[in-house]
């Protein structure tokens, strides 16, 4: 397994506005709103699903208003992580990568946005078996402990460091990401 404090967190953390990768700002903005009512509108979720995946974003509009704020109002209040990204995930568009953005958006200390590339980075870091391109809430609590030791070790929060992964398959993959 490859040393945690090998890893270049300021370069990776550097490169990553030139990635494909969502706006920490926007989330950020996202996550104020979040924190202010203590759920999320539907128009909100969409706006956050739209930054981590243009793709399958859409499929949040499918979701009633008010179902929208009950399942965030209740992920704001749970405290395990595995269970918010369930609950989450369980909305129609949000799956745990989203999820993982939602949880981000409330709190950079402790979530970092998860995906394929993130995965993929800890995968070459011998961190993982095998990769992997769909993620559940049970790979969510995978990824965070290893990304909370990360920052546990280093100068940066926990999202910072998920961004840094991020940045860091971007630079170092050889192929299609899918």
């Amino acid at each position: 397994m490859i040393k945690i404090n090998t890893i270049d967190f300021a370069k990776y953390l550097e490169l990553y506005p030139d990635t494909s990768g969502l706006y920490p700002e926007k989330l950020q903005e996202i996550g104020d709103k979040y924190h202010e009512k203590g759920y999320l509108t539907k128009d909100e979720l969409y706006d956050l699903a739209h930054l981590n995946s243009t793709r399958s974003s859409y499929h949040v509009k499918k979701n009633p208003a008010r179902r929208v704020e009950k399942v965030t109002e209740i992920a704001y209040e749970i405290e395990d992580d595995f269970s918010k990204i369930a609950l989450l995930s369980s909305l129609k568009g949000v799956a745990a990568p989203t999820a993982s953005a939602i949880l981000t958006s409330l709190d950079e200390e402790r979530h970092c946005v998860i995906d394929t590339r993130v995965w993929a980075t800890l995968y070459h870091l011998d961190y993982f078996e095998a990769e992997k391109e769909r993620f559940e809430a049970a790979d969510y609590v995978k990824i965070i402990e290893i990304v909370r030791k990360m920052a546990e070790e280093s100068d940066f929060n926990v999202a910072q460091i998920g961004y840094a992964l991020f940045a860091y398959d971007v630079e170092h993959r050889e192929g299609n990401l899918h």
